[in-house]
């Protein structure tokens, strides 16, 4: 089984931040907020022999809403995880590095304010 974080691509006129908020909700059934950015990932891929450049920006995000039972069928499993679990459970170095970028993000958001 392949553990990755939400992704996906831009709609028309779509801002980085609008993908993401869609994204997650489409994925994960859940409504966020984003709180800070917390990274991006470049990678290339081909689609009918043509080579495609995708970055992929990921933020820190607080839920709001939703149910992970409203998950997108497309994916077997969605769940929480604590933060020093997600490293160990996502099948790529590059996300692994955006958790650890997070959990900093995290720390240093709770230095400035702890709630």
């Amino acid at each position: 089984m392949t553990w990755t974080l939400p992704k996906g691509t831009p709609e028309a006129g779509e801002s980085v931040e609008a993908t993401a908020l869609r994204e997650v909700a489409e994925e994960t059934g859940l409504e966020v907020r984003i709180v800070a950015p917390a990274g991006s990932i470049e990678y290339d891929f081909s689609v009918d022999g043509q080579r495609v450049h995708k970055v992929v920006n990921h933020f820190l995000m607080r839920p709001v809403g939703g149910d992970l039972r409203g998950h997108d069928q497309e994916f077997e499993e969605v769940r929480w995880v604590p933060l020093g679990e997600a490293g160990r459970l996502l099948s790529f170095a590059t996300e692994r590095d955006i958790v650890d970028g997070a959990a900093a993000a995290i720390a240093a958001l709770q230095e400035g304010d702890p709630s």
